[in-house]
């Protein structure tokens, strides 16, 4: 008896030091915050932007630079996904036409873009052009997000191919939502459209969409059509409305990050095994696909209805995979994207679409595919991955 107890102590300070332990190493080595909380890895990008380029890295929210630049700019707005919208009256696939937008900060500064006539990234005179060479429909990776003209993909697509280019892209876009937006905006006049996927989140994105009940009917009605073109001094004041509504939410957002990261907070979520509860969870979930068939077949469903909306037009449809951060970077998280890939290829090879894949013939090309993301860390593409994005696309269809 008097040894039993003593093992079972043994086990218990063993167990407890292995779960501390573990905790450690996946807080201070795997979890490095997402998207919307405050970068963990701050510190570490302000030295390396301030070597580069002798600037200060712009450590505001979104919204507070709005509410700055607002006061010396009334013509100005920034970036919200558009499909969190529900009904005919309030329904809109871009932003406010033709004002200086702010977008996103991933590499130390605000990408900002003047819009074009219906809201979209772009110079506006390109919708006047007899050809259009290239259309994009795609997310926040196509909307530009978060660099400047003329790095984004569309504007380097312009410049090496000297051909015009249309951009129907927008942060938050999902498959159900390109389409739309290609059914609202799509031009007589385009030789290729260009459809790109984000293995990411565009599967879950269409399983979402598909709560839409404005989405859904142009899947499910092939005449169905808002004419949002005609529609843009509506859009605007409907976007400025929420875009005002949005900053007293967005200021709760981030003094929630800021609660989150504080030390008190850091100490707490540390005993408590934040980290270690999330990563079991994450095994457990291992084996279960990222996303259904249900969510598969209703991509399939987009992407015919897509194609066939490009044949009628006359335009040849090409599809873009976009390899995400975490293929390429060590993760517990890399196995859903692998599980969907196979999947989506042979469902777009089945359609006898053309296929540039990002996986094999960009990122698994070079031996460090974390250069094309900003500082080598979790985000969309950088300068040069935009860049090498575009000579691709520009080699492959020409």
């Amino acid at each position: 008896m008097k040894y039993f107890k003593t093992y079972i102590l043994i086990f218990f300070c063993s167990s407890l030091f292995f779960l501390y332990l573990s905790e450690a190493y996946l807080t201070f080595f795997l979890y490095k915050g997402g998207e919307g909380r405050l970068d963990p890895n701050l510190k570490q990008k302000q030295v390396i932007y301030k070597n580069l380029t002798g600037k200060d890295y712009d450590v505001r929210t979104k919204m507070e630079i709005y509410e700055n630049l607002k006061n010396f700019d009334k013509n100005i707005s920034v970036t919200i996904e558009p499909f969190f919208l529900s009904s005919e009256f309030s329904f809109y696939l871009a932003g406010v036409s033709n004002v200086n937008t702010i977008a996103c900060n991933e590499n130390g500064y605000y990408s900002k873009h003047l819009s074009d006539r219906y809201g979209f990234n772009n110079k506006d005179k390109e919708w006047d052009k007899k050809e259009i060479k290239y259309l994009l429909v795609g997310d926040s990776f196509i909307h530009g997000s978060c660099v400047n003209r003329p790095n984004d993909v569309s504007s380097a697509l312009r410049k090496i191919s000297n051909n015009t280019v249309i951009n129907l892209g927008y942060r938050g876009n999902g498959p159900l939502t390109q389409y739309a937006s290609l059914r609202e905006y799509l031009p007589k006049n385009v030789k290729n459209i260009l459809w790109f996927y984000f293995e990411e989140n565009d599967i879950s994105d269409i399983s979402f969409e598909m709560k839409n009940p404005i989405l859904k009917k142009y899947l499910t009605d092939k005449n169905f059509n808002l004419n949002l073109k005609s529609d843009k001094k509506k859009i605007d004041l409907l976007h400025k409305k929420r875009i005002k509504n949005n900053i007293v939410a967005k200021k709760k957002l981030d003094k929630y990050w800021k609660s989150y990261y504080s030390k008190k907070k850091k100490i707490l979520r540390f005993i408590r095994l934040n980290q270690f509860k999330i990563f079991i969870y994450s095994i457990k979930n291992k084996k279960i696909k990222s996303n259904d068939n249900a969510s598969l077949k209703k991509f399939e469903e987009t992407l015919i209805a897509a194609k066939q909306l490009a044949d009628a037009n006359g335009s040849k449809f090409h599809f873009i995979y976009l390899g995400a951060y975490h293929r390429y970077k060590s993760s517990i998280n890399t196995h859903k994207y692998k599980q969907n890939y196979p999947e989506i290829i042979k469902i777009v090879n089945n359609l006898g679409i053309p296929i540039i894949d990002t996986t094999k013939e960009l990122f698994l090309k070079t031996d460090d595919p974390l250069q094309y993301f900003p500082f080598r860390q979790y985000g969309h593409y950088n300068i040069k991955g935009y860049k090498k994005l575009s000579e691709l696309i520009y080699k492959r269809i020409n």
